[in-house]
């Protein structure tokens, strides 16, 4: 609403892009991400996908920089989360263990604190404390029966730490705790269940032999075609001769 209306579309038009874009090819939403940021980089929402854009693609350090600029001129604490992943990203995950005790947590909504555990778990991971990291992610949250749009995947992460500690039983549980609640496949639940279970899907065509069969099929064909053409021609060529006779 601040940019005049001209420019303010050839931003949104961008921001739309970097929208659609951003999960099936996030390099070409980053080049639409980096369009708007010249256009308006003093926009908080342009700089917020910028962002995510550079996030995507792992550029941490721009992506990181992008969501502080963000934060100042917007004053909220909704990136928190993602910024102490991209500490994460960068190789410091002591940090993003500072980040997770930070005053900033307790202003963030509740998906935002269960964002907030996930990262400072993963950072648990990532210093080799995974009996850390699975006590990081028991929580009130993690044992209700009630299903928001992020059970599954604190579930996931649940079961996943789980594995990494040799816990297989508990880790199957809880796979199967995410996979239940996963309406939308966030995760691939469905997948580590299968590994877990020895599980092997196979294709019940063969695409080498599917694409041979009516090749030969065809040629068959043709080859009677011709023998019964040729058999034909040879009865003609004896009535001809009989005809002569004659």
């Amino acid at each position: 609403m601040s940019l005049p209306k001209g420019l303010a579309e050839d931003v949104s038009r961008n921001l739309v892009m970097v929208a659609q874009l951003i999960d099936e090819d996030p390099e070409k939403a980053y080049g639409y991400s980096r369009v708007a940021l010249r256009l308006a980089s003093r926009v908080a929402a342009v700089r917020e996908a910028a962002g995510f854009a550079a996030y995507a693609t792992q550029k941490y350090s721009e992506a990181l920089a992008e969501f502080r600029a963000a934060r100042r001129m917007s004053g909220g604490v909704e990136l928190w989360p993602v910024m102490a992943d991209c500490e994460r990203g960068l190789g410091r995950p002591e940090r993003a263990l500072a980040m997770a005790g930070e005053p900033e947590v307790s202003k963030l909504d509740k998906a935002g604190q269960v964002e907030m555990r996930l990262v400072a778990a993963g950072a648990r991971r990532d210093l080799g404390q995974l009996d850390a990291a699975i006590v990081t992610l028991q929580s009130p949250e993690l044992a209700s029966s009630a299903v928001h749009p992020w059970t599954a995947r604190l579930r996931y992460a649940y079961a996943d730490a789980l594995l990494a500690a040799g816990r297989e039983r508990e880790a199957r549980e809880w796979f199967a705790k995410a996979l239940e609640s996963d309406k939308d496949g966030a995760t691939d639940a469905s997948d580590r269940l299968a590994e877990m279970d020895g599980v092997e899907f196979v294709d019940a065509f063969d695409e080498d032999e599917s694409d041979e069969s009516p090749a030969s099929d065809v040629v068959d064909v043709e080859l009677d075609i011709d023998e019964d053409e040729d058999l034909d021609d040879e009865d003609d060529d004896e009535d001809d001769r009989d005809s002569d006779k004659g």
